[in-house]
């Protein structure tokens, strides 16, 4: 069972080391675990989770509870700030499960939209995300593209 955890002393070096996992690709396409945490730290808004299958530590994902760029007509809304399955996890279900997830917590908490934004040298994660249902908004953001998945 995919379950998103605290990020606590008992397992913060092991969010860490999660981002050593990823090809060189992949390390250009989403910040270090690290930065990550490091913008929770200072940023109200961030809602940092540790994706565990059981007991087995797979993956990292932060959101934004609110973010000011998402136009005013699709809020409230929740942005997907980080999202990442450990290299020796991907292609088996987690990131569907994950995205699962996040939409029930989001639809609960009444939000119209969940946003996200990808790299486009490859072909993922973009059609991981448009496959998912998110619709490509066809604007950029610091050089990614921005998708946006409608919750109501």
């Amino acid at each position: 069972m995919i379950l998103l955890k605290e990020i606590d002393k008992d397992n913060i070096f092991k969010v860490l080391k999660l981002s050593e996992t990823l090809d060189d690709y992949q390390k250009t396409c989403v910040a270090p675990n690290a930065v990550s945490l490091a913008q929770a730290y200072i940023s109200p808004n961030a809602w940092p989770r540790a994706i565990y299958d059981d007991e087995e530590l797979v993956g990292f994902v932060m959101l934004s509870l609110y973010d000011h760029d998402i136009q005013k007509e699709d809020q409230p809304a929740y942005y997907l700030w980080r999202f990442m399955i450990a290299k020796p996890y991907q292609s088996k279900g987690y990131g569907k499960q994950v995205l699962d997830l996040i939409v029930k917590k989001a639809k609960e908490e009444n939000q119209k939209y969940l946003y996200t934004s990808c790299e486009m040298g490859e072909a993922m994660p973009y059609q991981f995300y448009i496959r998912y249902g998110f619709m490509d908004t066809h604007v950029m953001d610091d050089g990614e593209e921005v998708l946006k998945l409608k919750l109501t």
